[in-house]
């Protein structure tokens, strides 16, 4: 699944090509992800820019914004009008002269349409928390204080901190020597502020490496994120740890597997 430095790395990315480009005609194969009346309302639009909440792409279009999720496997590909389409390419957008298409295996994927004075004052987006990049950390310890749940659970919830996948949240966890099955209530201020300064530092680094290009996700931009080499104890069950050497762990907590160092992540 794509989290917030790959989908940084897609608007990046996109808005390079179809940034200013007007959309002509749009095609959608599902309907589920885009109803007739959005469908209407987009045709003769700019894409004056792309914005990035969290893991939501935003295609500001002057009078309204298109609201894009990824989900697990969504993605987007640039491709000339005459190319036959693929079966897995839901929505097409013609735009002036190439068409962008969205692709997407498993269906997941989210289109929402927005007045613009409405985009950040409804939902998806004004149930979402801050990222670490915006979030107070005192504040975010008061509300983890009162949760009787796995920190590894916590940094998962968008409600409470946007942004974090299980990637990013087992490297953040690895790099303050938390244990990803800890309760948050039991966190020290101190390991909560240590929390949110390694999350910054592992988006900014994986931002400026593309990403991670790890199973079903690569960008399809033409872009292979490379933060995947960087990675301490994701995916890397009986690997040594690159600190201590002892092999790393996995354990199932709420239904995600979180990858970490015995040794170094006491319980």
């Amino acid at each position: 699944m794509p989290e917030l430095p790959e989908v940084e790395t897609v608007r990046r990315t996109l808005e390079n090509f179809v940034k200013n480009k007007r959309i002509r005609h749009v095609d959608v194969f599902y309907e589920k992800m885009i109803s007739n009346d959005v469908q209407s309302v987009l045709i003769g639009k700019t894409i004056e820019k792309i914005d990035r909440l969290g893991k939501y792409l935003i295609f500001n279009l002057g009078s309204h914004d298109l609201i894009v999720h990824l989900r697990m496997e969504g993605r987007f590909f640039l491709k000339p009008y005459d190319e036959p389409r693929d079966k897995h390419e839901h929505v097409i957008f013609y735009l002036d002269d190439f068409t962008m298409r969205y692709h997407d295996t498993r269906k997941f994927g989210t289109f929402d349409l927005r007045i613009k004075e409405d985009t950040y004052k409804t939902p998806p987006l004004s149930l979402l928390a801050k990222d670490p990049f915006e979030i107070d950390a005192n504040l975010f310890y008061e509300r983890i204080k009162r949760k009787n749940q796995a920190i590894k659970t916590v940094l998962l919830d968008q409600k409470m901190i946007l942004g974090l996948g299980n990637i990013y949240a087992d490297e953040t966890l690895f790099r303050s020597k938390i244990h990803p099955a800890k309760k948050a209530s039991t966190l020290t201020k101190k390991q909560t502020k240590l929390i949110i300064e390694n999350a910054k530092d592992i988006l900014r680094e994986s931002i400026a490496l593309g990403g991670t290009t790890i199973r079903t996700y690569t960008s399809s931009l033409g872009v292979t994120g490379r933060f995947q080499h960087s990675l301490g104890v994701h995916q890397k069950l009986n690997e040594p740890c690159p600190n201590c050497q002892t092999l790393i762990e996995k354990q199932v907590i709420n239904g995600r597997s979180s990858f970490y160092c015995k040794t170094c992540q006491k319980r």
